[in-house]
């Protein structure tokens, strides 16, 4: 838990640096293969959405985006750069039933959970998808946990370890890529498309 606080503040007191470096970059090769899923106008939701790139790129092309973002910093430049609501919380204790969704999107928003914790945050953030919903999730790609120089802990996984968790939790995968990550280079993402059974 103390680990999850020392993300927070992270995220707190570095969200003009985290804004400036995430922003802009386009993030089509990593939404196109959910945008191809979900029928025009579909209600998504974005989880961890950051900076408001993400919901910014979805709503340009027709979608209805909410974005909800533990960051109070992060959320306001997220409504500023998307002109989206953004909801300011906790995903591991907020009540998803309340915001209803064709979509949820996790786009790195699931690095900083321990591996043991993921399935059961999955099932909550999931939990007000309509059935058949479609589920963007991308991880980072490695073995146990990194900390980076800023202190923040890294979960790290590997296609084979999480598959199972998805079929546990009642999901389907539509699209499985990997992707070099166009902030660092040296990290490899894993992104899936998945579908609520």
């Amino acid at each position: 838990m103390e680990s999850h606080n020392n993300m927070a503040d992270f995220y707190q007191e570095h969200f003009e640096s985290y804004y400036e470096k995430t922003a802009h970059i386009d993030p089509a090769s990593f939404l196109e293969p959910l945008a191809r899923q979900l029928s025009p106008g579909a209600r998504i939701l974005d989880i961890g959405c950051g900076s408001g790139r993400d919901m910014r790129w979805f709503k340009e092309r027709g979608f209805e985006l909410r974005g909800f973002e533990r960051s109070t910093g992060l959320a306001g430049f997220a409504r500023r750069h998307s002109g989206c609501e953004v909801v300011v919380g906790d995903f591991r204790y907020y009540d998803f039933r309340t915001m209803p969704a064709d979509a949820v999107l996790l786009v790195g928003a699931l690095v900083h959970i321990a591996h043991r914790e993921v399935p059961g945050v999955l099932s909550r953030v999931t939990a007000g998808l309509k059935p058949g919903g479609k589920v963007l999730l991308t991880l980072k790609q490695g073995d146990g946990v990194h900390r980076d120089g800023f202190g923040r802990l890294f979960y790290l996984w590997h296609d084979t370890e999480i598959r199972g968790a998805f079929e546990h939790l009642g999901f389907s995968i539509l699209d499985y890529r990997v992707q070099t990550s166009k902030v660092n280079a040296d990290d490899t993402w894993l992104g899936y498309v998945l579908a609520k059974d």
